[in-house]
């Protein structure tokens, strides 16, 4: 992997690239609220192997090895933004054939991106995104906020984050529990989403129900379909990766 800092929008954006198959699609991994480049561990790797496509990983302004994030305020639109930026570093990169790998904000990220920057865009594997808010999110980000406080969460974040998590971790959780975020929803774009989608959910994710995925779904304008994987929870990729791996790949040989 070819490490570098990019700067996109007057944004140290750290990223990671293997380019070995001429030709073929990048597949872009977009990292959840808490997470990094480092947390997807070697699944990456893994399916570029399987798939013979290119890999581009990058942590977003605030996360990992990237520079800090401005302030923990974000406005409502800030996924719309990312997209923009993500979009951005697709330029600066002459990436035109992307496949999106989200997971959470990095899959609700990667929804946005298709809709807004189609040319680009290949197809999109969303996991465990989110299109609107739901109360059960809310109690998940309440529960991570108690687990903040009472356990070594923070400790354990400034592993990927160093100095950065306290911002990045407030700027995830008081965002999403503002009373102006509780209106939040991209259902308005799904319709312009034409490429190809796979959307892989936990049964029992602990962030969000079913209806993120079944209104995806039926509201994209290209082929879409779901994964739904019973007992597993908001981290399919880490709690059964060869399953991941194994759907994934299939539905890139498929495309």
């Amino acid at each position: 992997m070819e490490e570098r800092i990019i700067e996109v929008r007057d944004q140290k954006i750290y990223t990671a690239f293997s380019n070995k198959f001429k030709g073929r699609p990048v597949i872009i991994f977009l990292h959840d609220s808490l997470g990094c480049i480092q947390l997807w561990r070697d699944l990456p790797l893994k399916l570029s192997e399987m798939t013979n496509c290119n890999v581009l990983m990058y942590d977003r302004s605030g996360y990992g090895k990237s520079g800090p994030m401005a302030t923990h305020e974000r406005p409502v639109n800030y996924m719309e933004l990312e997209a923009g930026l993500l979009n951005d570093l697709l330029n600066k990169l002459n990436i035109d054939n992307a496949i999106l790998f989200g997971h959470s904000d990095g899959g609700t990220i990667s929804l946005i991106t298709a809709a807004k920057y189609p040319e680009k865009i290949k197809s999109v594997i969303c996991e465990a995104g989110h299109i609107f808010v739901e109360d059960v999110t809310l109690k998940g980000i309440n529960d991570a906020v108690d687990a903040y406080k009472t356990t070594n969460l923070a400790e354990r974040l400034a592993k990927y984050h160093g100095d950065k998590v306290e911002t990045l971790f407030r700027a995830w959780a008081e965002t999403w529990t503002r009373k102006d975020y509780r209106n939040w929803n991209i259902e308005y774009l799904l319709k312009d989403i034409h490429c190809p989608l796979l959307f892989i959910q936990g049964e029992a994710d602990e962030y969000g129900t079913l209806d993120q995925v079944e209104k995806t779904v039926s509201q994209g304008s290209g082929m879409a379909e779901k994964y739904i994987i019973p007992g597993i929870g908001h981290t399919p990729h880490k709690e059964v990766p060869e399953l991941v791996l194994a759907k994934v790949s299939e539905f890139i040989e498929k495309i």
